[in-house]
């Protein structure tokens, strides 16, 4: 019994959380002729309760532990330096170059040869 008012009150919490995004989405529509600030402002407010709402749910718990949890597992990645991003910069570059001037001239014999071919 308890089981289902728990599962009764996530499905409640889930449509609440659900249907007050759809009411900010229609409000942006509704007050069109307003100026665009407080429209965006009203979409990121009543969004933001929607959201809250859905954090109260047992799959958003979950989320944002996840999130929190991705925010730690950053903080240990080892980041490249700046030589490191520079030097796969320009090897990513000169690849390009390389691909773009092998299809032009892919591109080029082909369009000489069909030329020659139909005359």
């Amino acid at each position: 019994m308890v089981n289902k008012s728990i599962n009764m009150q996530n499905y409640i919490r889930w449509f609440l959380g659900i249907s007050v995004i759809g009411l900010a989405v229609y409000g942006n529509s509704y007050f069109a002729q307003e100026a665009l600030l407080y429209r965006v402002l009203g979409v990121i407010l009543v969004s933001g309760l929607g959201l809250f709402v859905l954090t109260t749910t047992i799959e958003g718990k979950e989320s944002l532990k996840i999130i929190l949890e991705s925010r730690t597992e950053i903080r240990r990645v080892v980041w490249p330096t700046r030589t490191e991003t520079t030097q796969t910069v320009l090897i990513v570059v000169v690849a390009i170059i390389i691909c773009a001037l092998l299809l032009w001239g892919l591109d080029s014999l082909f369009g000489w040869a069909t030329a020659k071919l139909l005359g």
